[in-house]
């Protein structure tokens, strides 16, 4: 696709139901990512997370999917190339995400499970950012998710690598396409009833019309609606 010109389009999904959403939409790349944690599940950190919640994530995404790519993330507080197995193996997993040096990306690639490598922009300059990325590309990763990329840092990087460098924050039209956490894109969580950040969609607040109504049937004594 990088070398057609088409821009990747991935999304960030933790269920079964959105996943068959965003897979029959004909997204590329479906990613699970242990944002799951605190989005889903309510824990403190995405650093709570553990290999086992990640697989019990990744396996229900998988079975919701039939066209798209399925990457699932490597949580921080796990050995690498363990997670990297066991989410490939048995999560069902096509690749791992996971933010790691050159060498670690290279075992995990070295043991037969492709690789999503995260790359932050930490303010570093352009140069040394470009020779990060590469050292990724050289030891076997297939794409890279280029975070906080900007103008600048992001458009460099890119046009440097011959896979595709695709990001979510900072990101922009200068990379080989987007990820996006499809509950930020549009309104999926329960912050989106309270704020004004420009969405596709508010389901937040659809669905809390949708019980409001549901409830003021019940209450009133009016049959209700669906099955």
């Amino acid at each position: 696709m990088k070398h057609a010109g088409r821009k990747i389009v991935a999304v960030v999904v933790y269920d079964y139901q959105m996943a068959q959403v965003v897979d029959r939409a004909g997204v590329d790349i479906v990613s699970v990512g242990d944002s799951v944690g605190s989005q889903m599940w309510g824990l403190s950190s995405e650093r709570d997370v553990t290999v086992e919640q990640m697989l019990l994530a990744c396996r229900g995404v998988r079975r919701g999917v039939r066209q798209a790519v399925v990457s699932c993330d490597i949580p921080e507080s796990a050995d690498p190339l363990k997670a990297a197995q066991a989410l490939f193996t048995d999560g069902g997993a096509d690749l791992v995400k996971v933010e790691a040096d050159a060498e670690v990306v290279r075992e995990i690639v070295a043991a037969g499970v492709p690789v999503w490598a995260q790359l932050s922009n930490c303010g570093a300059l352009v140069d040394e950012l470009v020779a990060r990325a590469e050292a990724l590309q050289a030891a076997g990763a297939s794409l890279i998710d280029f975070r906080h990329s900007g103008p600048l840092a992001g458009p460099a990087v890119a046009e440097a690598l011959s896979i595709p460098v695709i990001g979510g924050l900072g990101g922009g039209p200068w990379l080989d396409g987007r990820v996006r956490a499809i509950g930020n894109a549009i309104g999926y969580t329960a912050a989106a009833l309270n704020d004004n950040t420009d969405r596709y969609a508010n389901v937040a607040r659809v669905a809390f019309d949708a019980v409001t109504m549901y409830a003021d049937d019940v209450r009133g004594g009016r049959q209700i609606r669906g099955k």
